[in-house]
């Protein structure tokens, strides 16, 4: 059986992380119980600086429970750097990142691991629905995927940050040296057999998005400029 790491980002999540913690710990004792991950699987909080009580609750449930650690970065970096913190930190057959407010549905981590044992190095979580995304949030991201496409940048459609990575995949990552971290761009870049799994997207139970409009065109901008030549592009037209 292979160990599972699921790394999981948290910025002033104090109102959600109970909910999470506890969803995840079934899920995880399940998975073991279907002899699908081995019992030494670990979940790894990583704590982007939150002023908020986030830290008290990730403490808590990691002096009681050693399937739980936790990386605290000495400020907020963002989402992406977060993400990659955890995914270096950790030692693990296979890497599952997910967002602490657990909108992308954990339940379908079961088939991430079923297309990983089919030899999968690279499993996309795929939303399928947006039911539960209010109008405004449901067409901007529409809009950013295919605006990054049209741009020429090779991401997953509807694809945030829900994957499954291997060992092997996540060493070849660190390969690169990008000071600007838009991994729905990077991943792709590795070139590894991968895959997708569909899940519909979840409402948040508790607490608030913390991509607010401008983070979320900042994001996209961070992705355009890295990996798209159309700035370039704009640039030499105007000379």
């Amino acid at each position: 059986m292979k160990k599972l790491a699921i790394v999981v980002p948290c910025y002033n999540e104090e109102e959600i992380l109970d909910y999470t913690i506890n969803e995840l710990q079934i899920l995880m004792e399940i998975l073991v119980e279907d002899k699908l991950i081995s019992p030494s699987s670990t979940i790894c909080f990583v704590n982007d600086g939150s002023t908020d009580e986030t830290q008290d609750i990730i403490d808590g449930i990691c002096s009681r429970d050693s399937h739980f650690t936790c990386v605290k970065l000495s400020g907020n970096y963002g989402h992406q750097k977060a993400l990659l913190a955890g995914m270096n930190s950790v030692d693990a057959d296979m890497i599952v990142t997910i967002d602490a407010d657990l909108q992308d549905d954990p339940n379908a981590i079961v088939e991430m691991i079923k297309k990983y044992n089919e030899g999968c190095e690279i499993v996309y979580g795929v939303r399928n629905k947006r039911k539960c995304d209010s109008l405004f949030k449901k067409y901007t991201a529409l809009g950013f995927y295919k605006l990054m496409q049209m741009l020429g940048v090779n991401i997953v459609y509807n694809h945030a940050d829900f994957r499954l990575m291997s060992r092997n995949a996540v060493k070849k990552l660190q390969e690169y040296k990008e000071k600007t971290v838009f991994l729905r761009a990077l991943v792709p870049l590795l070139g590894l057999k991968s895959d997708k799994v569909y899940y519909n997207r979840c409402e948040r139970l508790a607490g608030e998005s913390k991509y607010s409009l401008p983070k979320m065109l900042s994001f996209a901008w961070d992705g355009v400029t890295s990996f798209s030549v159309f700035p370039l592009r704009l640039i030499n037209s105007r000379d």
